[in-house]
């Protein structure tokens, strides 16, 4: 049997491409599948799609490709797809045109698909009016009855009648479909949405990290979530709040952490993808949502054996968490407080968060894609029974396919080399901060390999060789290969990481895509200091082009920042010393702001200390507002000793690049020549703690 799904943008990250990606796989068990995605918007899509799903598109919206089709005259004309509704402005850069009339119709009209899902309402309403008898058609409600304007619920509610079935992704919106069209005989049913169990390690627990993701706007209320957090924090000050997403509520969410305070405890982490590798660095998950049609962050939570508090919200949260027992339910009506209470109970309680995820977990086997597969099969064979029923003569050929299982071959491999895909790692970070490499072997070339990490940019050329060995728990398609801390010191820098025929110039080498990167193990471990060595940090990342690479820092000693606080007039800075033995006496120790610009504009103040190791760093705003000179300044943070200068920075944790994560509250101030002035502590490309001045236009 063929199955194809249509949707709008395969190449995205959010939640139905997820689903998609994830059912489609686990119908290629069984059966040949097609994705059809109406627009392609980037050479490769960000979630991976299983290999053997043909991935095709319709209308090719990359600027750079040869057959782009944003010129293309029927562009200028509108699309005839629910008139009114406003469904067929998928986004601004994306909007639905009569050349999408003329793509998907004939796509319907051409398949030779025997069970055809759409994915959305405007692509329900093309299939509607578009497909064909000869395949059975599938339309899906990823959002929900109630979250539809009215012009948009009355034309897929038309629509709806005119396909074989409609599947929800919770019980409510079926029942509220069904009550709203008592008279369609269209099977109107539910089939959640299904999540794969990730290849992660599940959580510790013990992070200290309440983690909620998705995208940033009004109905996900990370609003509430900010404030319930700013309750959580009052009371137990080692924890924090990472929310990961993008969306045009940020910039708001963003003021209100700044204005309650809690910009160095709770972080807008941007979009993440893979997400499983985040989950599991929470030891609680958040959803605070108004509203979820059904709630597939829950699920991916819970796989990663992290317990969830969710807002009791219509209709998912309810369908998926059994209050008390895999997670908690918070009743709406509680708003702000009530949030606060569930997040404080699992705080406070690590055994209740060990017995709730346990059960979680459990609860997320009833959500991976192969049984939810098997639910549609099983909806696709009672809708082909219906058919045999009531059709004879040209039914019968689409009743024997639809009765097929067809297994298809795996994907072709392409034998040129500049075609063949990279390598893909599964890299961890270790225990002690070493790191682990996981490799498929179909992936490998033939013969003898060596793990390489060469360091970026580097005039020495420096290279660090392993050899590939087969994984213990899998020599036969698998291998693996562990860099240990105690073993190695690299240089400070960015090393990329391949594999290379062993004992070759390394000329022939492959790069190392990067599958998932698993930095959880780092998330409570503190530095490695070691003789001679000095003070040093290993994080793996995926580089922005989808490479596996691994940050370090090695350096004689290191101030690294524990906690911000910016006033109107000053930052104070609280650092911990790591290689600096004796530093946190006071002695004779100032910090020193280094002009970017010229050494004259440097100046130094005073630290003192505040503990065995650590020390309080007070830099007021009238020394940099002094030194003003440019339409920017910049000057970079360190401790001063008799010794030389230390850094001062963040580069423990898990995260490679702060800047846009750890994001300290500006100020502004008034410059006699040059004006408004906004003020920011931020830090830099190397993590380092720097200050910003620049000039603002008056309005």
């Amino acid at each position: 049997m063929k199955i194809a799904f249509l949707i709008n943008n395969a190449y995205g990250i959010g939640g139905t491409i997820r689903s998609t990606a994830n059912l489609s796989a686990a119908f290629a068990d069984r059966h040949d599948v097609e994705v059809v995605s109406v627009h392609r918007v980037r050479e490769e899509p960000a979630l991976p799609f299983d290999p053997r799903v043909r991935l095709t598109s319709l209308i090719d919206m990359r600027e750079d490709s040869p057959g782009y089709d944003g010129a293309h005259e029927l562009t200028r004309q509108p699309c005839t797809m629910f008139p009114g509704a406003g469904a067929a402005m998928y986004t601004s850069k994306l909007p639905f045109t009569a050349l999408q009339d003329k793509r998907i119709g004939g796509y319907l009209k051409d398949t030779d698909a025997d069970v055809v899902i759409a994915t959305r309402p405007d692509l329900n309403g093309y299939l509607a009016r578009d497909g064909r008898p000869r395949y059975l058609r599938i339309g899906q409600e990823h959002l929900s009855l109630a979250t539809h304007r009215d012009p948009l619920r009355e034309h897929q509610n038309k629509a709806i009648a005119s396909l074989d079935a409609f599947v929800t992704v919770s019980e409510a919106d079926a029942a509220q479909y069904r009550a709203a069209l008592p008279e369609v005989t269209t099977r109107i049913m539910c089939v959640p949405n299904g999540v794969r169990t990730p290849a992660v390690l599940p959580s510790s627990l013990d992070s200290g990290i309440i983690v909620a993701a998705g995208r940033l706007i009004p109905v996900k209320r990370y609003d509430r979530l900010v404030s319930a957090f700013a309750e959580v924090a009052a009371e137990h000050p080692g924890w924090t709040l990472r929310i990961y997403g993008r969306g045009p509520r940020k910039a708001r969410l963003r003021e209100q952490i700044e204005r309650l305070g809690l910009s160095d405890r709770a972080f807008l982490m941007g979009p993440v993808s893979p997400i499983e590798t985040e989950w599991a660095k929470g030891a609680i998950a958040a959803v605070s949502s108004d509203m979820e049609s059904f709630g597939m962050t829950i699920v991916e939570a819970i796989h990663c054996g992290v317990p969830v508090v969710a807002t009791d919200c219509p209709h998912g949260p309810g369908e998926i968490i059994t209050d008390g027992q895999d997670g908690l339910l918070v009743p709406l009506s509680g708003d702000v407080d009530a949030f606060a209470d569930g997040l404080k109970r699992l705080v406070a309680d690590p055994e209740l968060r060990r017995k709730m995820a346990a059960s979680a977990q459990e609860k997320a086997a009833t959500y991976v894609p192969s049984v939810i597969a098997r639910r549609y099969e099983a909806l696709i064979d009672e809708l082909s029974r219906k058919r045999r029923r009531t059709w004879t003569g040209g039914g019968a050929a689409l009743i024997r396919r639809l009765s097929r299982t067809v297994r298809p071959r795996p994907a072709a491999r392409t034998a040129l080399p500049e075609s063949t895909p990279p390598p893909a790692a599964h890299a961890r970070a270790t225990a002690e901060g070493g790191l682990t490499v996981l490799l498929d072997t179909a992936e490998l070339p033939a013969g003898p390999l060596d793990f390489v990490l060469r360091l970026r940019r580097d005039s020495e050329k420096r290279e660090i060789r392993l050899p590939v060995l087969p994984a213990p728990d899998s020599p036969d398609t698998g291998a693996r290969v562990t860099l240990h801390r105690a073993e190695h010191s690299l240089a400070e820098g960015r090393w990329d990481c391949y594999v290379a025929p062993h004992g070759t110039a390394s000329g022939t080498r492959k790069r190392l895509a990067a599958r998932l990167v698993e930095q959880a193990a780092l998330l409570r471990r503190p530095l490695t200091v070691r003789d001679p060595d000095g003070v040093s940090a290993w994080i793996p990342y995926t580089t922005a082009d989808g490479f596996l690479a691994l940050r370090t820092w090695l350096r004689p000693a290191h101030a690294e920042v524990e906690r911000i606080e910016a006033g109107e007039r000053s930052v104070s800075v609280t650092v911990a010393l790591h290689g600096a033995a004796g530093l946190a006496e006071g002695a004779g120790v100032t910090v020193r702001a280094v002009s970017r610009t010229e050494q004259a504009y440097d100046f130094s103040v005073p630290a003192r200390p505040v503990g065995a190791d650590s020390l309080r760093l007070i830099v007021p705003y009238e020394e940099v507002m002094a030194r003003r000179t440019r339409e920017q300044d910049l000057w970079d943070l360190r401790l001063s000793t008799a010794d030389g200068t230390v850094p001062v920075g963040r580069i423990g944790g898990d995260i490679v690049g702060r800047k846009k994560t750890d994001v300290v509250p500006a100020v502004v101030l008034d410059h006699p020549q040059r004006g408004s002035t906004r003020v920011r502590p931020y830090f830099s490309a190397t993590n380092d703690l720097s200050l910003s001045a620049r000039d603002i236009e008056d309005n």
